[in-house]
């Protein structure tokens, strides 16, 4: 695995350290109120486990699992929700967490879709926000790292399925996803 790393773009430590930053932030933001966060699946679980033990609030936790890469490194433009109803949300303050702020589309349909459920307030927060121009007028109101416009992998972050596990975020190798070594077969998803 680590031989398909270009290099390492954030270490472990100072993941840890910016969650705690974080972390505070987002506890100044709602005391007083409860909270509701959902999580992205799969990209935020991690990122999502090791936040929320910094917040000392109550809280609610869902999880939504959504698709929008679909096995490639690009957004397909497609958001495909797999759930059938949404988190209870109305009149609640919820919190969204995901891994990486990329086209924006992924996060701008969950937005819109939670919107409509009328919660008190929709904030989102991410582990890493592109800096790139968004198919989807969308930003994130709790942002953990600024990056390029790079693949990354790590800390949640997979191709194809693979590297979620790593404790670091890393830039992968292009030779790695322009090769069929990982090529998802039709229907995988990534996400």
């Amino acid at each position: 695995m680590l031989d398909d790393l270009e290099r390492i773009l954030i270490h472990e430590q100072t993941i840890l350290s910016r969650l705690d930053e974080l972390a505070r932030e987002i506890t100044a933001t709602y005391r007083g109120q409860e909270l509701t966060v959902i999580a992205v699946l799969n990209g935020s679980l991690i990122f999502a486990a090791d936040l929320l033990r910094r917040i000392p609030l109550p809280l609610r936790l869902d999880c939504l699992r959504v698709a929008s890469y679909h096995g490639g490194t690009e957004s397909t433009g497609t958001v495909t929700f797999h759930q059938l109803t949404l988190p209870d949300v109305r009149g609640r303050h919820v919190l969204v967490l995901d891994d990486i702020l990329d086209s924006g589309r992924t996060l701008h349909a969950i937005c819109s879709r939670l919107r409509g459920e009328s919660p008190a307030s929709v904030r989102v927060c991410v582990l890493l926000r592109k800096a790139k121009v968004r198919a989807e007028a969308l930003e994130a109101d709790f942002t953990g790292f600024e990056i390029g416009d790079e693949f990354v992998i790590g800390y949640g972050l997979d191709y194809a399925e693979q590297y979620r596990n790593l404790p670091f975020v890393g830039v992968l190798k292009r030779e790695v996803f322009e090769s069929s070594k990982f090529r998802a077969p039709s229907g995988v998803i990534g996400g």
